[in-house]
């Protein structure tokens, strides 16, 4: 056999290994692989030469090469400082784990630009599967992705332009039923604090509380893009100290709905409140809020990323919401 002294463990590589077994680093590729047409002999001449280089092929790197997919699922998330990204996770990562596969989670930070990058980074991995919560108007570009293979799921914001499996949550019935509640209990000068205007789970939230105060014959009293908890503490704050005589708040989402938390407090604890998504400590708190499972609907997503091969339709999932009444939703108006 062609030998060498052994090189230095950092540095071995396919190379040393064909050199050791005297074969071609193309012929060593395909013994270490377990591809056919390599003799016997052959393929234990370079499998002995790896053992005693200790040589220890990459796999991911050589599925890569060769354009095969590999055992790792892509997430993208909006936020990751919001505790229902990391809900949705868990529910996505304890699927792909029980098949050995893994799951790699990025954050496009709500930046359209970031998340595009993002997508074609995952691409270039050759991901088995890809779950996306999307902060992008238009998703035209997935179907390069999907048609070449690889199984992509949009969660909590549904695609634009694309056929795609989705995996949504009823945010127009959550927040129709949030602002019918508040209506019930006396209120009248409700607010709808909520998210950036280009989400869409903005948009359907918004959607149902104003039709819900339509059919009630009130006037909407809507603030938008308070993102996070300050931006939500403050708007909630002005709108309490304010000329608009409000008296209950529709937190469009659970940051928000910790910032309302802090203002109301501080300002007009009389003022009645739901928060849409649940959150920690939100039974603590006294919160009501609109509530659903993001760990199964991670489950789910996940589920349809491992069963997507062959499968040529598209579904669209739209998971409930429930109101849990803590006592923040049931204040009624002053009298």
């Amino acid at each position: 056999m062609a030998g060498t002294d052994v090189p230095e463990r950092e540095a071995i590589t396919l190379s040393h290994v064909a050199q050791r077994a005297g074969v071609s680093l193309k012929t060593a590729s395909r013994a270490l692989n377990g591809e056919q047409h390599v003799a016997t002999a052959t393929r234990e001449r370079v499998l002995a030469a790896a053992a005693d280089l200790d040589f220890r092929m990459n796999p991911q790197a050589s599925m890569l090469k060769r354009g095969i997919a590999t055992p790792a699922v892509g997430m993208i998330t909006g936020d990751l400082a919001n505790p229902f990204y990391s809900a949705l996770a868990k529910g996505v990562e304890k699927e792909v784990r029980a098949v050995g596969a893994h799951l790699t989670i990025a954050s496009s930070d709500e930046d359209p630009d970031v998340e595009r990058d993002l997508v074609r980074e995952f691409a270039d991995r050759h991901v088995r599967g890809l779950v996306i919560a999307s902060t992008r108007a238009s998703h035209e570009d997935i179907a390069v992705l999907i048609a070449r293979g690889t199984a992509v799921v949009f969660v909590d914001r549904p695609p634009v332009g694309v056929e795609a499996d989705s995996i949504v949550i009823d945010n127009y019935g959550g927040a129709y039923t949030a602002t019918q509640h508040l209506l019930a209990v006396g209120h009248r000068h409700i607010a709808f604090v909520g998210d950036y205007e280009r989400l869409s789970t903005h948009r359907e939230r918004r959607r149902g509380y104003t039709d819900a105060l339509a059919e009630a014959g009130c006037e909407p009293i809507v603030r938008v893009d308070s993102h996070d908890m300050l931006a939500g503490r403050d708007t909630v704050t002005e709108l309490l100290t304010g000329d608009q005589p409000v008296t209950a708040v529709l937190a469009g989402n659970n940051r928000i709905a910790l910032g309302a938390v802090r203002a109301i407090a501080a300002t007009r604890p009389e003022v009645a409140l739901v928060g849409f998504d649940d959150f920690d400590l939100s039974d603590v708190l006294g919160v009501t809020t609109v509530a659903h499972d993001a760990t199964e609907m991670g489950r789910l997503a996940a589920q349809r990323i491992l069963e997507r091969t062959g499968r040529m339709t598209f579904e669209r999932v739209v998971m409930p919401t429930r109101l849990i009444e803590r006592g923040s939703g049931e204040k009624p108006p002053p009298a």
